[in-house]
């Protein structure tokens, strides 16, 4: 099997009783090809796949598929196969045992690696009844999706507002790139609340920095706009479209021959049945970029939702008038 694990009925012969009959258990088995990672032993890893690129960092937020075993179960007992896209963890903080913890730290993105753990590193002398018995060895099979470095945003929301105020443009600008990086990951989930929640931190902290010139405000507005795209449309998929249109015209005061930001408040304005907005701000949009395809359907939408109200406009008159009886 792809975990290593031998046949069942070895699971009713007790250790001593194994060693006799010269049963070699599929965890033994494992930890024979297996690199110890402390040098005690309590977590030994095997690489199935490379991963890229450094190493996750301390208190890095991760996102895994993970899934762990019981000797001799063939189900894991616990497992993240089902989600599409699994949150991410902080490590430190939602990583709960410490040998799966210490083993994460040593992948890449990409990785797809084995990992065993010694009842010190993983459930204790106690285990968690009634799933992990007392001082189990458990199996983890972890690949790495991503990870985000928050280390650097977590520093800084340590500070008070006015060290904040003090460190440099370029480390508050970082931050704000984090903040954005993490809010679409949120919204490629589809957690659209935590990406707005995440968007507009990155936008409160842009508002709170005093530029201290023409140049530092300027880059403030170059990292401004994006983040308010970002928003604008989140705003669209929690079908909140007056909101949408106010980030939009925000965006369009940083930025006003912005094509994104146009569009956005075309969008928003098409939702909210505003047709005669959402046709000059699309129409402006398309001036800028006359082949975009996602610009030309929302377009051909404006004119199909628009031939729909009319004819709907015009079959309410035609039945309010048919309620006269005029000869």
């Amino acid at each position: 099997m792809s975990n290593g694990l031998c046949p069942r009925y070895h699971q009713y012969l007790e250790p001593g009783e194994r060693l006799r009959a010269g049963a070699q258990t599929p965890f033994r088995r494992l930890a024979a090809q297996m690199q110890d990672v402390l040098g005690d032993g309590g977590v030994l890893k095997e690489v199935v796949r490379e991963g890229e690129g450094p190493t996750v960092p301390m208190d890095a937020s991760v996102s895994v598929h993970l899934s762990a075993f019981l000797e001799y179960s063939e189900q894991p007992f616990q497992t993240t196969r089902h989600l599409k896209e699994p949150r991410m963890m902080k490590l430190g903080r939602d990583v709960s045992l410490p040998g799966l913890e210490l083993g994460l730290l040593t992948m890449k993105k990409g990785e797809f690696s084995r990992f065993l753990l010694l009842p010190s590193y993983a459930y204790g002398d106690l285990g968690c009844p009634p799933t992990i018995p007392p001082r189990a060895t458990v199996l983890f099979e972890v690949h790495i999706l991503d990870f985000l470095d928050s280390a650097q945003v977590d520093e800084f929301f340590a500070l008070t507002p006015e060290e904040q105020n003090a460190v440099p443009l370029a480390a508050v600008l970082s931050v704000v790139n984090a903040e954005r990086t993490f809010g679409n990951h949120c919204f490629r989930q589809g957690r659209y609340e935590d990406a707005k929640d995440r968007y507009k931190q990155a936008i409160t902290l842009l508002q709170n920095r005093d530029a201290k010139d023409e140049e530092e405000r300027q880059m403030v507005r170059a990292v401004r706009l994006p983040v308010l795209l970002n928003l604008s449309l989140t705003y669209l998929r929690l079908e909140r479209p007056t909101k949408s249109l106010q980030i939009g015209q925000k965006a369009l005061k940083v930025d006003p021959s912005s094509t994104k930001a146009l569009f956005r408040c075309g969008q928003a304005c098409l939702e909210m049945f505003d047709f005669e907005k959402a046709y000059d701000f699309l129409v402006a949009a398309r001036a800028r970029k006359p082949f975009d395809k996602d610009i030309n359907k929302s377009l051909r939408k404006l004119a199909d939702s628009y031939k729909d109200f009319v004819d709907k406009e015009r079959e309410m008159c035609c039945k309010m008038f048919a309620s006269f009886n005029i000869s």
